[in-house]
């Protein structure tokens, strides 16, 4: 089965081809970073009319680099939410639009069970069940998974998502947007030893996360440190920059230890755009490590929102005889959990790019 899927949740427009049989055969990404850095962040109007111009030469282009026809689509996934409801929209519609012209089934996928399946694209995927980390701009999650669609939550944000904090962090430090990478870039030079940020709720049971804390003292800590145009100097930016970064990690890597002993699992899957973060990998990999489990994640290209991950999700779920109605919904909300389990469970339908 050859699977078109659409993403357009929010301020990247992905789109890809994936085939169960050969894997994905072709992906392409626009991203809206130029759009919207001048505001300091997404402006929701802007990023829907932006996916209306760019989701069909997307598609256009993706069926010419994988060497497909229309007539060789067998089946359309686009991102049904979560996500900015206008956005959600436009791939809604396209997607549903598309799959009734050519006559063939179409599916909204979920958002964040793309990204939690993303890892299974890699040449060597992680096997059910796993714990998994998602950590994308809006989620901070800890789930713990038995198979597609067999989810149950461990824990999540109380507050803010970690990819918000850094965001907004990156903010209070004057940094271009996106505000993450360009946070865990500068954080790069900082000095480890000179500030140690709290790391939130790691002293109490459970698996929650909360981050406006840490948020609040970042602030606090810049505040002190200012000169006269109202930020501290660039190395002390850089330290501070470094303490937050510390923080996060520590807070992620504590919990997902604990989710881990908790559940009695020995695979953690990261996903998300967060999952990027060089300082994270690399945290829990030697804490994992010490407990012999093992950390799985996408490569960089699809931590980020991407096409490939709703094509492939939504080609497990057809597989699993799935497949929506001619209604067009957005979900702007929408709960992992109350995802319906597939009839079979298994990775028999799991390849790398071809």
């Amino acid at each position: 089965m050859r699977v078109l899927g659409i993403e357009t949740s929010c301020d990247e427009t992905g789109v890809a081809v994936y085939d169960s049989a050969r894997g994905l055969l072709g992906h392409r990404l626009y991203s809206q970073i130029a759009l919207h850095s001048e505001y300091g962040g997404v402006v929701p109007e802007l990023a829907s009319r932006d996916h209306v111009r760019k989701t069909l030469p997307l598609i256009t282009e993706v069926l010419a680099a994988s060497g497909l026809e229309k007539r060789d689509i067998d089946a359309v996934a686009f991102t049904s939410g979560p996500g900015l409801a206008g956005a959600l929209m436009v791939g809604a519609c396209i997607g549903r639009a598309l799959a009734y012209g050519w006559r063939v089934p179409a599916i909204g996928v979920h958002h964040m069970e793309g990204h939690l399946l993303a890892p299974m694209l890699e040449s060597q995927p992680p096997a059910f069940p796993f714990v998994a980390l998602l950590v994308s701009g809006g989620h901070t999650q800890l789930v713990q998974v038995a198979g597609v669609g067999q989810y149950t939550l461990l824990g999540e944000s109380l507050d803010d998502a970690a990819g918000e904090a850094f965001d907004k962090a990156a903010k209070m430090l004057d940094l271009d947007y996106p505000g993450g990478p360009a946070l865990a870039k500068l954080a790069q030079s900082g000095q480890r030893q000179r500030f140690t940020f709290p790391r939130p709720m790691v002293d109490r049971p459970g698996l929650d996360f909360s981050f406006s804390g840490l948020k609040t003292y970042t602030l606090n800590t810049v505040a002190e440190h200012a000169l006269a145009d109202g930020l501290p100097d660039q190395q002390t930016c850089a330290d501070i920059a470094c303490a937050f970064q510390e923080a996060v990690v520590d807070t992620l890597v504590i919990k997902c230890r604990r989710a881990l002993q908790q559940t009695g699992l020995q695979t953690l899957i990261i996903a998300g755009g967060v999952s990027a973060n060089l300082r994270l990998r690399e945290r829990l990999e030697q804490a994992l490590a010490k407990i012999g489990a093992r950390v799985y994640y996408a490569r960089h290209e699809f931590c980020t929102d991407n096409g490939a991950m709703i094509a492939y999700a939504g080609c497990q779920r057809l597989l699993a005889g799935q497949h929506d109605d001619l209604s067009v919904i957005a979900r702007p909300r929408w709960p992992l959990e109350s995802l319906p389990p597939l009839a079979s469970n298994s990775n028999n339908n799991t390849h790398g790019e071809a």
